[in-house]
């Protein structure tokens, strides 16, 4: 596994005159950049550290430009809070003699329709209907 320009340059603090490489470099004027968003350095020191890092040549130059922003984050703010388990909020039963009422809601009208326009079997097909729907509504409110 190849190691990173950070892993590198965390390996050579101990030897400074390892050379830096371009993506190195960057990597340093990035991190002066956020420490001047953060305002820990001022307009000045800024450009004066940039310039200084793109002229570096080892990690040991590099790491002197970045020395003093390093910051040690206090224990209270790595610790993560004690976290709940996340549950999906409990979805109502339904009820099956609404179902059923629906169901007869819905397919009562097209069954009177059909009963008035064919005068041979429309009663019987209605009553039939009305029946399962009376038999299904029974059965829902017993359940």
């Amino acid at each position: 596994m190849a190691a990173g320009p950070g892993d590198q340059m965390a390996a050579a603090r101990g030897s400074g005159h390892i050379r830096a490489s371009d993506a190195d470099r960057e990597q340093v004027i990035d991190a002066l950049k956020d420490a001047f968003v953060r305002g820990r350095l001022t307009k000045g020191e800024l450009t004066g550290r940039a310039g200084r890092a793109l002229v570096s040549r080892t990690y040991a130059e590099l790491t002197a430009l970045t020395a003093d922003l390093v910051v040690t984050i206090p224990a209270w703010l790595t610790e993560a809070p004690p976290s709940r388990p996340v549950r999906a909020p409990a979805r109502k039963p339904v009820s099956k003699k609404a179902v059923a009422w629906v169901a007869c809601l819905v397919i009562l009208p097209p069954t009177v329709w059909a009963a008035f326009l064919t005068y041979s079997g429309g009663f019987i097909i209605l009553f039939v209907l009305a029946f399962a729907g009376l038999v299904v509504s029974t059965e829902a409110g017993q359940g």
